[in-house]
């Protein structure tokens, strides 16, 4: 439940940022996206630290915070902080092939499926 509220938070907060963003600056750059990734990667990098060096919230409490709200608001951090954490800890090349097949594969799978919908409906 509290990961279901947390979510819901984080969904609400995303597309109002973005969509604040986009009013304010407009142009074809997608800045809502981008401050949305940038903010979320920032934040679950931030509360991971202070998580790691000290148990200030319990389990219950982080589920909703890094699940269900930081989830929800993107999961570019989640994607961020993995790679990191394989640049650190693992192999260097499992962490580039995480970035790199990611975001290769991601589009990929994007234009994968727009073009199977506009096939199917065509």
């Amino acid at each position: 439940l509290l990961v279901g509220i947390g979510g819901f938070l984080g969904a609400v907060s995303r597309f109002a940022l973005a969509n604040w963003a986009v009013r304010l600056c407009g142009g074809p750059f997608p800045l809502g996206t981008f401050i949305v990734n940038v903010s979320g990667s920032f934040l679950l990098g931030a509360v991971l630290a202070v998580l790691e060096d000290k148990a200030l919230l319990d389990a219950p409490q982080r589920h909703f915070l890094i699940a269900g709200f930081l989830g929800a608001y993107t999961t570019f951090s989640t994607f961020s902080y993995e790679s990191l954490h394989l640049f650190q800890h693992g192999p260097v090349l499992l962490g580039v092939l995480n970035v790199v097949g990611s975001v290769a594969l991601g589009l990929l799978g994007v234009w994968g499926g727009f073009a199977l919908a506009r096939w199917g409906i065509g």
